[in-house]
């Protein structure tokens, strides 16, 4: 028999969400077994798995919302709205709303620390980036308004913003005051967008 509340859903993917990651700030994601996960969450392995096929989505378990953040940008963006400033406006606005997906809400600190400490979390995260760059170049490909190198254009901006947020994750693990860490990776956001339109400017 199943176990209670062990019906198929979202709610049971965001209980045993919510289980794995207490767990995996707790003990290290190394330390911990999905069976472990499972008894916190009340239910089966079986279950765990259902929802979450590897045991490190259990962890990263927002790649699907970094998907459907592509592709609304590139198919949902206003009459007139190229996709770099369609991008543009959802990166940012995740940043001063304090997204989880920013890199820059209140549980990113010991985020960034677990995932940095499990050599397993960092080659899935790499993974995970490189997904995103395949569906935006595909995104981009299929999109008649797009004019300009879909491949490039992926390419480039995941690789820059994986570069924003390795130097975010580097300031906040170490300590620096939060508000300071904000400002400066949404100032190296923005910098990013203009690179992407115009090219990397000179030193000054």
């Amino acid at each position: 028999m199943p176990r209670t509340g062990e019906r198929g859903g979202p709610q049971t993917r965001a209980k045993i969400s919510q289980a794995a990651t207490r767990l995996f700030l707790e003990r290290g994601f190394d330390a911990v077994t999905v069976a472990e996960v499972a008894r916190e969450a009340g239910v089966s392995s079986v279950t765990v798995f259902k929802h979450f096929p590897r045991k490190e989505d259990l962890f990263l378990d927002r790649s699907v919302d970094a998907v459907e953040l592509l592709r609304s940008a590139v198919h949902d963006r206003a009459p007139g709205v190229d996709v770099q400033a369609s991008l543009r406006e959802a990166v940012l606005r995740l940043v001063d709303t304090r997204h989880p997906l920013s890199g820059v809400d209140g549980r990113s600190a010991p985020f960034f620390r677990t995932v940095a400490a499990s050599p397993a979390l960092i080659a899935r995260a790499r993974e995970i980036a490189a997904d995103l760059q395949r569906t935006l170049t595909e995104e981009l490909t299929h999109d008649p308004a797009f004019e300009g190198d879909g491949t490039l254009l992926a390419a480039f901006f995941v690789a820059g913003y994986s570069t924003v947020l390795v130097e975010t994750a580097r300031r906040l693990t170490a300590g620096e005051p939060p508000d300071a860490v904000v400002d400066d990776h949404r100032a190296r956001t923005e910098r990013l967008f203009d690179a992407l339109r115009g090219g990397v400017p000179p030193r000054p």
